[in-house]
C-alpha cells in the first residue's frame, strides 16, 4: 500500500492517547499532549539521543495540545526543524516537512490543472497541491526557511494561520476545512525582519499582519555546552570517553568562541552544532584532527580571518593549526 493511501485511511482518525510532557520530555510542566498510539504513516525516526530545550518544547507541545501556530526562530544549525520532528516522533504524529525555497510557488502549494490520459483520451484533471493534502490528514505540516518564502507563497499560507482557517480552493470553488489533527508549525532564522545582518541572504521580510498571526513564536539559540556535549558524543560515540572526550569538550569551547567573535564582528563565519558535528564524523573519515578542523570549519573563513582562527584553536587544544602549504606555520 503505498503512503498516499495510508495517508488517506488515517483520514479521520484523531488522537487516541495522552503523553505526560513531564514524562516524556522531563520538564516542568503537567501539560498533558495527545498523541497516537503509533502504527501512523510519516511519523519521523525518532533519535534517543536527542537533547530538548525545555522552553521551545513547551511551546512545541502546546502547539500540538491546543492547536496553536508555532514559528521556531533561531540561528543556523540549532536544530529548529529536528526539534519539532523529534517532539512529533515521541507523539507518533505523522509529519511533512517542505523547504519555502525560491522554487517553491503558489502552484505547488494550492495545486493546478494537469492533462492526464483517461480511456485512451486526455482530460484535464486537478492535482492537489501540498497544502490542501496535508490540511485533509492528521499531519503536522512544518514550514522549513519560513523567511525565504515568495510574496505569493506567503499570501497563501495567510489564509490557513487562523486556528481554525477553512482554505478555499478557487480552482475547484470548494472550501476545505482543516482536519481536527492537522498542525502547522514553521522556522527562520530571522524573525521576519529581513537580511539585516547580512548572514542570510535571500530572506525576506515578513507581513507584520501576517506575523501576527503566529500564536507562539520561540528561540531555539545553541545549547549549553554540557548539553552540547551530549549531541557531539551521542552522534560521534568515538568522542564519547577519554582522550576523545578531552578533544570534544575542546571542539566545543572552541566553537564557543568563534560564536563570541561572530557576536563582536571579529569573524564572519560561526561554528554551529551541525558543524562541530561534521568536524567529528570527518575526524573517522580522515583520522586527523586538523585536516578535519580545515574542511569543515576554517575553509569557510576568509582568509584575512585564519589568523585569529588559529590563535583561538591554539588555545583550545595546546598546538598549532597546520596548513597544507606551509605544516609548521599559520598562512596569514
Amino acid at each position: 500500500m503505498s503512503a498516499y493511501n495510508l495517508a488517506v485511511n488515517n483520514n479521520m482518525q484523531l488522537p487516541d492517547q495522552k503523553f505526560s510532557a513531564r514524562d516524556l520530555f522531563g520538564i516542568d510542566s503537567n501539560l498533558q499532549v495527545p498523541g497516537f498510539a503509533g502504527g501512523m504513516d510519516l511519523v519521523p525516526a525518532m533519535d534517543p539521543a536527542y537533547q530538548f530545550q525545555p522552553e521551545v518544547t513547551q511551546a512545541i507541545l502546546a502547539g500540538f495540545a491546543h492547536n496553536k501556530r508555532v514559528l521556531v526562530q533561531g540561528l543556523h544549525g540549532s536544530g529548529k526543524s529536528s526539534h519539532i520532528e523529534q517532539v512529533a516522533a515521541r507523539l507518533n504524529w505523522p509529519c511533512m516537512r517542505i523547504n519555502l525555497d525560491g522554487h517553491i510557488t503558489r502552484l505547488d502549494l494550492v495545486g493546478k490543472d494537469t492533462i492526464q490520459m483517461q480511456e485512451g483520451h486526455q482530460v484535464t484533471k486537478f492535482q492537489e497541491g501540498i497544502l490542501p493534502w496535508c490540511m485533509r490528514k492528521p499531519i503536522a505540516l512544518i514550514l522549513d526557511e519560513y523567511d525565504a518564502g515568495r510574496p505569493d507563497v506567503m499570501f497563501v499560507i495567510q489564509r490557513v494561520l487562523e486556528r481554525e482557517g477553512s482554505f478555499t480552493l478557487m480552482e475547484q470553488n470548494r472550501t476545505l476545512h482543516p482536519h481536527k489533527a492537522f498542525r502547522l508549525f514553521a522556522t527562520s532564522n530571522t524573525v521576519g525582519q529581513g537580511n539585516i545582518q547580512g548572514l542570510y541572504h535571500g530572506v525576506q521580510q515578513i507581513n507584520q499582519a501576517q506575523m501576527d498571526r503566529w500564536n507562539l513564536v520561540v528561540a531555539l539559540n545553541y545549547l549549553p555546552q554540557k548539553q552540547e556535549l551530549a549531541i557531539l558524543t551521542a552522534q560521534v560515540p568515538s568522542l564519547a570517553q577519554g582522550e576523545g572526550l578531552r578533544t570534544a569538550n575542546a571542539m566545543i569551547e572552541l566553537a564557543t568562541l568563534t560564536r563570541q567573535s561572530y557576536c563582536v564582528g571579529d569573524l564572519s563565519v560561526l561554528m554551529s552544532p551541525r558543524t562541530l558535528i561534521n568536524w567529528g564524523e570527518n575526524m573517522t573519515v580522515f583520522n586527523d584532527m586538523n585536516l578535519a578542523f580545515r574542511l569543515s570549519y576554517l575553509n569557510k573563513c576568509e582568509p584575512t580571518e585564519h589568523a585569529l582562527v588559529a590563535e583561538l584553536y591554539q588555545r583550545c587544544f595546546g598546538q598549532e593549526l597546520l596548513l597544507p602549504d606551509n605544516v609548521n606555520s599559520v598562512r596569514v
